[in-house]
C-alpha cells in the first residue's frame, strides 16, 4: 500500500487547507458580527474553538479504538464527509446555538479522520524506520498546507463571496474524502476482540504516559495561535499600541497572505527535518525543537512592539524569527516517530492514536480558551506570554522524558 502514501498525504493536505480555512473563515464571520452586535467578543470566539476541540476529544479514542476493529478506510472518508456538512451549516446563519452545533460536528470529524489515517500511516510504514521518520514529516507538511493555503483561501473567498465562502470549502472536504477513500484502499482491521486488547496495551505503553504531558503543553500552543482567536484580534479594531492588534482591520484577506508566508518558513523547516530527523536522537530532535520556540517567542514580542521602529528593523527582526521558527518546526514529527516507533503496526496503533489526538484536543481546548482570556487581557502579547509558558513547562518535560529512555 506504500505506493498510494501521496495521496492519502494529498487527502489530508485537503483536509487541512479546509479546516485551516474554516478557522479562518469563523474569525472573520464573527468579527464582521462584532461590530454591529456587543454580544460577539473574544471569549465567545475562544470558546467556539474550544467546542471544536472538546467535540474531537470526546471522539477520539472511540474512533482510534473503532479503526483498529475496522479498516482506517472508512473512518476517513465518513469524517471529512461530516466535517463539510459542518462547515456548510456555519454559514447558514448567525444564531450562537448554530455556531456551537456547527463546531460541534466539525470536531467529530476531526476525531473520525486523525487516528484512522495514523493509524493506516502507521502500518504501511511498518519495519521502515527512515520511511516513518520520512511520512511524518510529510504528514506535517500537509498540516502545514491547511494554515498557509487554508488562511490564504479562506481570505480570498472572504472577499469575493463573504459568507459563500463556507460552502466553498465544503466541497474542499468532498474532494478530500474523494482522495482518502481511494488512498486507503487495502488497510486492514483487527477486529473487535484484539482492538480492545489493543487499547489496553496502548494505555500501558511507557512512550505514550511520558509523551503525554509534553503533547499536551505544545499542543496547547497550537490552540493558542491556530483557534480563531488571532484572526479574531488582528481584523478587529484596537488602538492599544501593539504592532499586530488590528493590523488588517481594513483589509481582513491580507491575513491569508501573511499565513502563507509564515507556513513556507514552517514547511522549510519541516523540509529540512525530514532529512535530518532519520539520522539525529529523537529526545535531542524534541530539545532543540523547544528552545527555538524560546527565540521565536521573543522575535514576536519586539516585533509586536515595533510600531515606532525603522521598517528594516523590523524586517531583520522577522528574519531571525523566521529561523527561530524553521528549528522549531521539528517537535511535531520527531514526536510522532517516536511514538508509532513505540506502538508498531499491530491492533492498538489506532487506539494510541486516538489517545494522540485526545491529547491534541484537551491541549488545544487549553490553549483556545486561555487565548481568549489572555487576548481579553493583554491583546496580541497575550498570546506570546502563554506560548513562552507552555514552552518551558515542556522543555522540562523533554528533559525527563531524556533521562527516562537514558
Amino acid at each position: 500500500m506504500w505506493h498510494r502514501i501521496p495521496f492519502v498525504l494529498l487527502g489530508n493536505g485537503l483536509l487541512r487547507i479546509a479546516g485551516g480555512a474554516t478557522g479562518i473563515l469563523v474569525g472573520l464571520y464573527l468579527a464582521e458580527l462584532a461590530n454591529v452586535e456587543s454580544r460577539i467578543g473574544p471569549a465567545l470566539v475562544g470558546t467556539l474553538g474550544a467546542v471544536a476541540f472538546g467535540s474531537e476529544l470526546i471522539g477520539a479514542v472511540p474512533m482510534g479504538i473503532l479503526s483498529d476493529a475496522l479498516a482506517p478506510r472508512g473512518l476517513m472518508t465518513a469524517g471529512a464527509l461530516l466535517a463539510a456538512g459542518a462547515t456548510q451549516l456555519f454559514g447558514f446563519t448567525g444564531t450562537i446555538s448554530i455556531f456551537f452545533l456547527s463546531r460541534t460536528l466539525e470536531g467529530l470529524g476531526a476525531a473520525a479522520t486523525t487516528p484512522s489515517l495514523l493509524a493506516h500511516l502507521t502500518d504501511v510504514t511498518g519495519g521502515n524506520s527512515s520511511l516513518r521518520a520520512r511520512v511524518m514529516s510529510y504528514f506535517e507538511l500537509s498540516l502545514l498546507a491547511g494554515l498557509a493555503l487554508g488562511g490564504l483561501l479562506a481570505g480570498e473567498l472572504w472577499g469575493w463571496v463573504g459568507r459563500r465562502s463556507f460552502a466553498v470549502v465544503a466541497i474542499l472536504y468532498v474532494v478530500a474524502a474523494a482522495l482518502l477513500y481511494f488512498g486507503a484502499a487495502g488497510s486492514r482491521g483487527y477486529g473487535a476482540q484484539k482492538a480492545q486488547e489493543g487499547f489496553r496495551r496502548a494505555l500501558q505503553e511507557p512512550t505514550l504516559r511520558r509523551l503525554a504531558p509534553i503533547w499536551l503543553c505544545v499542543n496547547s500552543i497550537v490552540g493558542l495561535w491556530l483557534g480563531p482567536t488571532f484572526s479574531f484580534l488582528v481584523t478587529q479594531r484596537a488602538s492599544n499600541g501593539q504592532f499586530l492588534a488590528g493590523r488588517f482591520a481594513d483589509a481582513p484577506s491580507q491575513l491569508g497572505w501573511v499565513l502563507l508566508g509564515y507556513s513556507l518558513v514552517f514547511g522549510a523547516g519541516v523540509s529540512g527535518w525530514s532529512i535530518v530527523l532519520p539520522r539525529m536522537n529523537i529526545s535531542k530532535a524534541l530539545r532543540i525543537s523547544l528552545w527555538a520556540m524560546f527565540a521565536a517567542c521573543l522575535g514576536l514580542y519586539l516585533f509586536n512592539h515595533s510600531t515606532a521602529w525603522p521598517g528594516g528593523v523590523r524586517w531583520m527582526i522577522a528574519i531571525v524569527t523566521s529561523g527561530a521558527i524553521m528549528v522549531e518546526s521539528g517537535f511535531t514529527p520527531a514526536a510522532l516517530s517516536l511514538l508509532a516507533g513505540a506502538v508498531g503496526s499491530s491492533a492498538g496503533r489506532g487506539a494510541a492514536m486516538g489517545i494522540y489526538s485526545v491529547l491534541l484536543s484537551v491541549g488545544a481546548i487549553v490553549g483556545s480558551l486561555l487565548a481568549g482570556w489572555l487576548a481579553a487581557a493583554y491583546s496580541v502579547d497575550g498570546l506570546i506570554y502563554g506560548t513562552a509558558g507552555m514552552a518551558v513547562a515542556a522543555l522540562g518535560l523533554v528533559r525527563r522524558l531524556h533521562a527516562a529512555r537514558g
